[in-house]
């Protein structure tokens, strides 16, 4: 499989690393300044795109690669609030777009574990949810993809929870609010904690990620996933390829 990276930071670099390693071709890197690079052949002599690059830049991105005909898997998040002109895009060009928060396999996991813990929680009135999430100095965006969809997991589940919130400092946590709290700190790859808490016990779930790699080699599968399945169209998520595995 040929693979264009857009984006060709520390993801970039471990994504590159993890594909070559499976035995695909990176033909094209794109960085931060050089998006009309995207209209050239080299871009276009790939099968799919792999896009890590910051919530500023993803949608153009999207809109650029799509254009071109080809597939994207993107990971980049804090651009949600654009998903209907996303939806617009893909609508307009027929094309696929494999987004995920997290692709990291072990998150994905722990999604599932979250939202069956919701479940559970939701039938005992006296547990309250919180969350922290921790990352690296470099991510822009608060609170993580990742943790938003934790929350909407949350949410989804327990009939006592009706949203999430960024607590001000020192400010109590609203009763049926998920306070969200986040850390930037040195290079940590994430870390995301749940907690569930009554007046007598507390439950805590954690999912700690020890490099880029979990989430290099969960990109690299789902362009693997699209590329074996060329009649997929619209947008896609790691629920479509975690069934199917």
């Amino acid at each position: 499989m040929k693979i264009a990276l857009i984006g060709y930071g520390k993801m970039g670099h471990a994504i590159e690393r993890i594909a070559i390693r499976r035995g695909h071709e990176i033909v094209c890197t794109i960085d931060a300044g050089e998006e009309n690079e995207i209209s050239l052949p080299r871009f276009r002599n790939a099968d799919i795109a792999i896009e890590f690059t910051t919530p500023s830049a993803a949608v153009g991105n999207y809109r650029l690669a799509l254009a071109a005909g080809m597939p994207v898997v993107s990971g980049t998040t804090g651009w949600t609030s654009a998903l209907p002109e996303v939806k617009e895009i893909l609508a307009e060009t027929g094309g696929t777009l494999f987004w995920a928060s997290n692709f990291s396999i072990g998150v994905n996991l722990f999604m599932r574990i979250n939202a069956y813990a919701a479940k559970l929680f939701g039938k005992f009135t006296q547990y309250a949810p919180s969350m922290k999430e921790i990352h690296h100095i470099h991510k822009l965006d608060h609170p993580s993809g990742t943790a938003i969809t934790l929350a909407e997991g949350i949410i989804a589940n327990d009939p006592n929870v009706t949203a999430w919130v960024e607590p001000e400092e020192g400010q109590n946590p609203l009763e049926g609010i998920i306070p969200i709290m986040h850390e930037r700190e040195g290079e940590i790859p994430g870390t995301h904690i749940i907690k569930w808490t009554s007046p007598v016990d507390a439950v805590t779930l954690e999912h700690r990620a020890f490099s880029r790699d979990g989430f290099a080699l969960g990109a690299v599968m789902a362009a693997e996933w699209v590329h074996a399945h060329p009649a997929s169209r619209g947008l896609i998520g790691m629920d479509q390829m975690l069934g199917e595995l």
